[in-house]
């Protein structure tokens, strides 16, 4: 489907990802549109459940979001979203301004934390705070 005019480059290449032959045959379609959103919703749940767990949760997320985007305009549009955003971040952190106002930020934080744990080395020595004793 051509954009039409006026819509802009946004609109181009929405849309289902299906196969002709399922796109053309109603129930087909909506069975395989039930099935990519059950799919996308797997992993998107196991996403949200990695991200307190060890797991890279927000890449999962993402992947989900991508499942679904296969077959759904507006996962397409959230995801264009999210990719003009992560781009806008990067060029703001290639900025040497504020490059250099996270490094600085960076180098305070490690100050921070190892005068702590110094603090906490001279106060109680090499030992841990927890004990583990062969029973």
């Amino acid at each position: 489907m051509e954009p039409k005019a006026g819509e802009g480059e946004d609109r181009r290449g929405l849309g289902s990802r299906a196969p002709q032959f399922i796109r053309s045959r109603r129930v087909l379609h909506v069975s395989w549109q039930v099935g990519v959103f059950v799919v996308g919703l797997a992993v998107v749940a196991a996403g949200i459940v990695m991200l307190p767990l060890p797991g890279p949760g927000w890449v999962v997320i993402f992947g989900g979001m991508a499942i679904w985007a296969t077959e759904f305009v507006w996962a397409q549009l959230v995801l264009r979203w999210t990719k003009r955003k992560v781009t806008e971040a990067a060029q703001r952190a290639l900025d040497p301004k504020v490059r250099r106002r996270n490094i600085i930020l960076t180098v305070i934080g490690l100050v921070i934390i190892g005068a702590l744990l110094g603090v906490y080395v001279w106060k109680f020595g090499l030992v841990m705070p927890w004990s583990i004793k062969n029973q």
